[in-house]
């Protein structure tokens, strides 16, 4: 599998050296579809995803000068033919999952069947997550409960043994502390990798490597 997990996204010049190395050639020649689905169960989540889409919230993400930028809205999958979208997405180089509620997410991949293509689709395809984006592909997700899920839905796929941490010591997330973190992570029965913003996760075949400009800590099981 190919994985670029981001606290904040494409935030520095080393996150987006390794994106490209994961894709194989230079983002302007590489398609992908964004994922907006996650923001919908956090207040203003349509409008957080517009700005997201257009570039105009936080650190380049789909306003990266891909080839072509399509939007893959998972609540809407279940409704429509699979050979409408399934082709589309195995001729994609890139899936760009956004942030917001890892809950939610993860039961609208499920719920898509999205999730079951993942491991194969994951073989070709960079799979890069921004915050709950990247938290669900590990072993442990969270909630802001701003959903009406059952509450022992799933928080994250479990795809990868390790959990994400993201937004390491960031002003606008004061639970987000390292002591605090830390004390997580000692709950948590897998390693949990703690980053901040100018970090990332890149995984390549099983090959875990930390890209960072910033901080990060690595809390063993």
């Amino acid at each position: 599998m190919k994985l670029l997990l981001t606290s904040a996204g494409i935030s520095n010049a080393s996150i987006q050296a390794a994106l490209i190395d994961l894709l194989g050639k230079p983002v302007a020649e590489a398609s992908a579809l964004f994922i907006p689905t996650a923001i919908y169960a956090l207040p203003n989540g349509g409008d957080i995803a517009r700005r997201v889409i257009r570039g105009s919230l936080g650190d380049p993400f789909c306003e990266l000068g891909w080839k072509s930028l399509g939007i893959l809205e998972l609540t809407a999958l279940p409704s429509i033919k699979a050979e409408h979208w399934i082709p589309v997405l195995e001729k994609t180089d890139a899936l760009l999952v956004g942030g917001g509620d890892c809950q939610y997410l993860c039961y609208w991949m499920q719920q898509s069947g999205l999730a079951g293509l993942l491991p194969s689709l994951l073989q070709k395809t960079v799979y890069v997550g921004l915050s709950a984006g990247s938290m669900i592909m590990t072993r442990f997700g969270t909630t802001y409960g701003g959903h009406n899920l059952p509450a022992e839905s799933d928080k994250s796929l479990g795809l990868l043994d390790f959990a994400l941490h993201p937004h390491l010591d960031h002003e606008w997330f004061p639970e987000n502390s390292l002591a605090k973190l830390e004390k997580l992570a000692a709950t948590i029965s897998v390693p949990s990798y703690l980053i901040d913003d100018q970090t990332a996760i890149k995984v390549s075949d099983g090959v875990i490597e930390v890209v960072s400009e910033g901080s990060w800590k690595l809390i063993e099981a």
